[in-house]
C-alpha cells in the first residue's frame, strides 16, 4: 500500500484556516490535474467540503511531499498551515477514509451528506484521469463500507443535524417559526436541507437567490417559493426573517453595512443568518449589530455536540466494522500483489505442457478423441500438482510481510521474466480461483 492522506477538518483547524483552503467545485478538476503532476504522485484526488479539505494520493514509492503541494498551491507558509494538518499513510490512511465516508469523522456523526460529497469528488477526479487503479479500488471499497455501516448500525438514525440545530436556534430567537419567511442564498444541497427543515416547522414562505437564475427557479419551485435574481439580493433580503447562505463566494457577501440597511428597512425587527459557507458568506462584523444573529458552521458544531451522546454506542459498532474492513482491504491488496506472478507461473507451465505434447505427438500416432482427452487430463493434472505448492505459498505469503521475498524466490525458481501488467481478464480469472 502506498496511500497517503493529508488535510484539515473542523477538529484540527478553525474556520479562518479552512476557508483559506476551500476549493470551489469549478476548480476541482484542475486541482486534481495539478496534484497528479506533482512529483511522486501517481493518482490523487481532493475532498473539499465546508468541514474539511483533504488530499488523498497513491504515491510512487510510498512518500510524496503533500505538505509541499499544499504550501505551493495555496501560497501558505509552514507556520500558517502545518500546525493544523493531520497526515496518514498506508493502513491509517485507509482507516481515515473509511471513517470519513461512513460519517464517523463528521461534525454531525451519522449525517448522510458527506458520502455524497466524497462520491462527487471521486467522480470529478476519475473523469480527469486522476483516479485510475489503486485509488479506484480504495474508494470503491470505502463506499461499500459506508453502506455497510449505514445498514448494520443505527449511527445515522438520530434526527440531530445541522438543519435540526438551526431550527432550535431560530426558535430561541423568534419563539415560534409560524409565519416566518426564509431566504436561501445559493442553491446548494445543504441550504436546501436546512430550508426544508425550517419550512416543516412552520415557516410560511421562501425566497431563493442564486448566481445562476435557472437553479434559483428550480429550487424555489420545490417549496412553492419565489426566485430572486442575484443582482436584486440586497434589495429583497430584508423581507426574510431567516437567511440561509452558502454561495462558495471567495469573500463575504453580507457585510456590516448590509445588516444596517436591512435593520433600518425592517424597523429593527431581528434577522437570523445561518452561514454554512466556507469561506464564510457573512462577515463576523455583521453579527455585532443588535438585531442580527449570525451562526457560522463552527457555531453550529458547538450546538450539535450536546445532542450526539446517544450515538456513541452505535459509533463504537461502526468503528468495529471499519477495523475489520481495513484488514480485509489490506489482505486483498496484498493478494493482488502476487497475482501477476501466479499468472506468469500458470502461463509458463502451460507453455511447457503444450510444447511437450507437440514434441511427442508424432511418435504417438493417430489418437482417438477419447485418447486425446486422456492425454489432456493427464498432463493438466501433472501441471496442477506442480503449481499447487508455489501458488498456495504465494497466497499465504500475500497476507504477511514476506510477500515480496516469496514472489522473488518463485520467479527465480521458475525463471519467470517480468512482463507487462496482468491483463484484466487474467487477473479476474486468478481472483475467481482464489
Amino acid at each position: 500500500m502506498r496511500f497517503q492522506l493529508i488535510g484539515v477538518n473542523h477538529k484540527s483547524a478553525p474556520l479562518e484556516v479552512r476557508e483559506r483552503l476551500a476549493i470551489p467545485e469549478s476548480r476541482l478538476p484542475d486541482t486534481c490535474r495539478d496534484l497528479t503532476a506533482y512529483p511522486g504522485i501517481e493518482e490523487g484526488m481532493v475532498i473539499s467540503t465546508c468541514n474539511r479539505v483533504e488530499i488523498v494520493a497513491h504515491t510512487t514509492n510510498g512518500h510524496a511531499d503533500l505538505r509541499g503541494f499544499l504550501h505551493d498551491y495555496f501560497h501558505l507558509t509552514a507556520a500558517e498551515l502545518d500546525a493544523h494538518l493531520y497526515e496518514f499513510r498506508e493502513k491509517d490512511a485507509v482507516r481515515h477514509l473509511f471513517r470519513v465516508a461512513s460519517s464517523l469523522d463528521s461534525m454531525v456523526v451519522g449525517e448522510a451528506q458527506i458520502l455524497g460529497q466524497v462520491k462527487e469528488a471521486y467522480a470529478t477526479a476519475r473523469a480527469v484521469g486522476a483516479v485510475r487503479g489503486q485509488l479506484d479500488q480504495l474508494f470503491s471499497r470505502a463506499f461499500a463500507v459506508a453502506k455497510r455501516v449505514r445498514s448494520e448500525t443505527a449511527v445515522g438514525s438520530s434526527s440531530v443535524s445541522i438543519a435540526s440545530v438551526a431550527v432550535e436556534l431560530a426558535k430561541k430567537i423568534f419563539g415560534t417559526l409560524e409565519g416566518k419567511t426564509v431566504f436561501i442564498v445559493g442553491a446548494g444541497k445543504m441550504s436546501e436541507l436546512a430550508a426544508r427543515h425550517l419550512m416543516a416547522h412552520g415557516c410560511a414562505s421562501i425566497f431563493v437567490a442564486n448566481r445562476t437564475y435557472d437553479r434559483a427557479i428550480g429550487l424555489a419551485q420545490k417549496f412553492n417559493g419565489q426566485a430572486i435574481k442575484f443582482e436584486d439580493l440586497y434589495n429583497t433580503c430584508d423581507r426574510a426573517d431567516i437567511v440561509i447562505t452558502s454561495t462558495g463566494a471567495p469573500h463575504a457577501i453580507f457585510r456590516r453595512e448590509h445588516g444596517e440597511q436591512f435593520l433600518s428597512r425592517r424597523k429593527n425587527r431581528p434577522m437570523f443568518f445561518i452561514d454554512i459557507a466556507v469561506p464564510r458568506d457573512v462577515s463576523p462584523e455583521m453579527g455585532k449589530l443588535d438585531g442580527i444573529f449570525t451562526y457560522d458552521i463552527d457555531d453550529l458544531q458547538q450546538a450539535v455536540s450536546s445532542h450526539v451522546a446517544d450515538r456513541r454506542k452505535e459509533a463504537e459498532l461502526a468503528e468495529a466494522i471499519i477495523t475489520s474492513e481495513v484488514e480485509r482491504f489490506e489482505a486483498r491488496l496484498h493478494t493482488l500483489d502476487v497475482v501477476p506472478t501466479i499468472v506468469s507461473l500458470q502461463d509458463h507451465l502451460e507453455t511447457i505442457r503444450q510444447a511437450e505434447i507437440d514434441r511427442v505427438r508424432g511418435r504417438m500416432g493417430h489418437l482417438t478423441p477419447e485418447q486425446e482427452m486422456a492425454v489432456e487430463a493427464l498432463t493438466r493434472g501433472i501441471i496442477n500438482k506442480v503449481m499447487h505448492t508455489p501458488i498456495t505459498t504465494l497466497k499465504t505469503a500475500a497476507k504477511e510481510s514476506e510477500a515480496t521475498t516469496v514472489v522473488d524466490v518463485v520467479r527465480r525458481l521458475f525463471n519467470l521474466h517480468d512482463k507487462e501488467a496482468t491483463p484484466p481478464e487474467k487477473k479476474s480469472e486468478v481472483e475467481t480461483r482464489q
